[in-house]
């Protein structure tokens, strides 16, 4: 694992942790209501969702489990925010679905939800990522593997078409809101991260990755 920081570094990151984790569940159920289309990790676990019965955030949870496994002949490092992403987005996903009155009608209702959805994962993705206590699993799995010597883009690429046609195939909604994550969650997070990026903590430098990459990580 990665070293773990001190009672008062985790008490100054972890509700911040906490936090950001929790938006980024929320901002997921949004999309998921809102109809038109998830990012690729999310496209697969709905489609094993919709084919098991398996609500969608537990499919997160235990696709994340088998992503962790990938790592150990990576040699990648978990640390405590990984360990916390692994469980709390699923949850706050079943629990915003299951909390959420009738699903939308109107189509600008649609919209709403996916813009919302989409900033409330962007801010949360600067909050999780910037306190630096440790990469999302699907994240750690992308630079993982570019640490072999596979551009983290061919990597990130390969992977996440791969999970989008599997995710398609299953049943996952693939549309609009799909293509619009794509393209824009980036440049939010990108613009987001440094400013809710916490200074480093002493002695190691901070678990960030590239802001284009945490793209439902679930991150």
């Amino acid at each position: 694992m990665l070293p773990m920081p001190s009672n008062e570094e985790l008490i100054r990151r972890v509700p911040r942790l906490i936090l950001g984790l929790a938006l980024f569940g929320f901002g997921i159920a949004l999309m998921v209501l809102a109809d038109l289309g998830l990012s690729p990790w999310e496209v697969l676990h709905q489609g094993i969702s919709r084919t098991t019965g398996i609500p969608i955030g537990t499919v997160g949870i235990i696709t994340g489990i088998l992503v962790l496994l990938l790592w150990i002949p990576l040699r990648e490092r978990v640390g405590i925010g990984t360990l916390f992403n692994v469980l709390l987005i699923g949850i706050v996903i079943d629990l915003t679905l299951w909390l959420a009155p009738i699903e939308p009608t109107a189509t600008w209702h649609h919209w709403v939800l996916l813009i919302a959805g989409m900033l409330f994962i962007a801010v949360a993705s600067g909050m999780y990522i910037g306190v630096g206590l440790g990469p999302g699993p699907r994240d750690g799995l992308m630079t993982g593997i570019g640490k072999r010597g596979v551009p983290i883009g061919l990597a990130r690429g390969a992977i996440e078409l791969t999970v989008l046609g599997l995710g398609f195939l299953l049943g996952g909604r693939v549309g609009i809101g799909t293509v619009l994550f794509a393209f824009g969650i980036g440049p939010l997070v990108g613009w987001l991260l440094p400013v809710l990026t916490i200074s480093p903590i002493q002695g190691r430098r901070a678990a960030t990755v590239n802001p284009v990459i945490p793209i439902s990580d679930e991150a």
